[in-house]
C-alpha cells in the first residue's frame, strides 16, 4: 500500500505495528450530516444517490473533510445485487427497502441471473473508481457487499422482517432449495466484490446483518458456510497487494471462535459483544473492529470521550484493533458528536499501540 499517505486501517487490519488506533465509522457518509441531506435533496431519491457515481463520490468524501477518519467507505446499498437479479428495489418512506418482485417460488430461484458487476453493477464499480481517484492517496477505499443470508432474506420476505418467517420457513423446509439459492448469491458477491477490487477497493467487507436471527448450527450452514466460500476466492490487488477482509454479523458473538477460523483478517463486533473477551476468545488469528454502542453518541462530548477510553482500555495493548461503532450511526446524531469521538481516539489511542504484537 505504498501509494497511501495513511494506510493504518491495512496495518491493523493485518496486525502489523500502529502509532494509534485507526478510526471509521460505519455509515459515516449519510443522514446524520447536512451536507449529505443536500445531495440527497439533489439527487431525488436514495436510489438516484446510490446509482450516480458523481454523487456517490460527493456523499463518500463529505465525512473526511469533517473529521480525520482513516478510511473512505464506499457510499452503495447492500441490495444492489438483488435489484441488479430483476427483483426491483425501492423505498417507502418510513418503511425501508422492499422489492417488487419477491422471491416466491422455486421456479423464481431458479430463474435468477449471477449479475455481471461490470454491466448491471457498472454503476458502483464506477463510483469505486471516482471515488479512488479523488481520494489521491489520502486514505483507502473500502469496499463491501451484504452476506448471502442478509440478502436472501430481503430477497424472499420482500423487504425487513421482524420474524423472518418466509426466509426461515424456505431453510426449515426446503433447505436444498435454500442453499441453491444462497450459492447463486454468493457466486453474485464474490464477483461483485472482486470487481471493486479490480475498481480501486483497497479492503472489503461483508455485512451480515441478519446472521444473529439464525441457530448455532443454521448460522453454520446457511450464512458462514458462504461467507467463508466468498473470503476463499477474493482477488489481490491490481498490483498483487493483500486486500484485507472483515466480516461483520450482527448479533454473531457467540460464534466468534468459528468466525475467526473462517478466513477473513478482521471481524467486526456489535456493541452487545466484550471486546476484551472477544480478544481472548479469538487470540492471535484475526483483528476486531469496533465496538461503541451507536447510542453513545447522542451522550454530551465528555460522555462520549470516557466511553472512547473504555472501548480502547478494553481491547488494551498492541495493533490488530480498529475503533469503530457496533452498529451504523443513527440519523439523527449530531455531527459535532462526532468529532468527539474521533479525537478521543486520537488522543487516546497511541497509549494502547506498541511495536509488540503481543496479546496481554
Amino acid at each position: 500500500m505504498t501509494d497511501l499517505k495513511n494506510d493504518l486501517l491495512i496495518r491493523a487490519l493485518l496486525k502489523k505495528p500502529i502509532e494509534r488506533t485507526p478510526v471509521w465509522m460505519m455509515r459515516q457518509a449519510g443522514r446524520y450530516l447536512p451536507e449529505y441531506r443536500q445531495v440527497r435533496e439533489q439527487a431525488g431519491s436514495f436510489l438516484n444517490l446510490c446509482t450516480n457515481p458523481e454523487l456517490a463520490c460527493e456523499v463518500t468524501l463529505q465525512p473526511l473533510r469533517r473529521y480525520q477518519f482513516d478510511a473512505a467507505i464506499l457510499f452503495s446499498d447492500i441490495l444492489t445485487i438483488p435489484d441488479a437479479m430483476g427483483l426491483g428495489l425501492y423505498f417507502t418512506e418510513g418503511e425501508g427497502p422492499k422489492f417488487k418482485s419477491p422471491i416466491k417460488t422455486v421456479a423464481d430461484i431458479n430463474a435468477l441471473p449471477i449479475p455481471d458487476p461490470n454491466i448491471e453493477l457498472k454503476y458502483v464499480t464506477d463510483s469505486v473508481s471516482l471515488i479512488r481517484k479523488s481520494l489521491e492517496g489520502s486514505v483507502p477505499l473500502i469496499g463491501f457487499s451484504g452476506s448471502p443470508w442478509t440478502l436472501a432474506t430481503y430477497m424472499v420476505e420482500g423487504g425487513s422482517s421482524k420474524s423472518f418467517q418466509k426466509v426461515k420457513g424456505l431453510m426449515f423446509e426446503q433447505p436444498s432449495i435454500m442453499h441453491v439459492l444462497l450459492d447463486k448469491i454468493a457466486q453474485s458477491v464474490a464477483l461483485y466484490l472482486n470487481a471493486q477490487i479490480a475498481a480501486g477497493a483497497q479492503v472489503v467487507m461483508l455485512f451480515d446483518t441478519w446472521g444473529g436471527m439464525l441457530s448455532t448450527e443454521d448460522y453454520r450452514d446457511f450464512s458462514l458456510y458462504y461467507a467463508k466460500q466468498i473470503n476463499s476466492i477474493l482477488n489481490k490487488g491490481p498490483n498483487g497487494e493483500k486486500i484485507p477482509s472483515i466480516l461483520f454479523t450482527k448479533g454473531g458473538g457467540l460464534w466468534l471462535e468459528a468466525m475467526a477460523d473462517s478466513g477473513y483478517d478482521a471481524l467486526g463486533l456489535d456493541w452487545q459483544t466484550d471486546l476484551h473477551n472477544a480478544r481472548i476468545r479469538v487470540g492471535d488469528k484475526v483483528a476486531l473492529q469496533g465496538n461503541m454502542d451507536p447510542v453513545t453518541l447522542y451522550a454530551n462530548p465528555d460522555v462520549i470521550t470516557e466511553k472512547v477510553k473504555v472501548v480502547l482500555e478494553k481491547y488494551g495493548q498492541g495493533s490488530g484493533h480498529v475503533f469503530n461503532l457496533g452498529h451504523g450511526i443513527l440519523p439523527d446524531i449530531n455531527p459535532d458528536h462526532v468529532k468527539a469521538m474521533v479525537d478521543a481516539v486520537h488522543t487516546f489511542s497511541p497509549t494502547f499501540n506498541c511495536t509488540s504484537l503481543d496479546l496481554i
